[in-house]
């Protein structure tokens, strides 16, 4: 079995664990206060996970100065995302794209940023087909 697993770094781990489960319904298999969490969808399955800035000494994750996310788009398809787009306006969350359709994927999509600027897209479930 093969899996990757995105980790991307935060100022507040706790405080974006409780923002990606208040949005996406996500819950975090991490106790709090460590620096880490590990956020699973519904299912049980391990979606994203969050790493304390300049903790452990990843080279990656030192420079809490550079533009977090910088070449990266976190994409998340899912059969909620009316609901999750629901969520993020209620909760006041920067919207960047509003529902619109995708002409590539022929799906609904919004995007938002999180708390550390982290831009993702949500989209309405559907497979990679080419």
């Amino acid at each position: 079995m093969d899996k990757l697993n995105t980790i991307i770094a935060v100022k507040d781990v706790d405080s974006s664990a409780k923002w990606y489960s208040g949005i996406f319904d996500f819950t975090n298999a991490s106790p709090e206060g460590h620096g880490f969490a590990v956020l699973k969808s519904s299912n049980g399955e391990v979606v994203l996970l969050l790493h304390q800035w300049k903790m452990d000494h990843h080279p990656t994750l030192e420079d809490d100065t550079i533009t977090a996310g910088n070449g990266l788009m976190l994409y998340f398809r899912t059969e909620n995302m009316q609901s999750f787009y629901k969520k993020a306006k209620d909760a006041g969350c920067v919207i960047e794209e509003d529902i619109h359709l995708n002409p590539n994927s022929a799906k609904r999509e919004f995007a938002l940023r999180d708390p550390d600027g982290y831009y993702l897209v949500v989209s309405e479930f559907h497979e990679f087909d080419n």
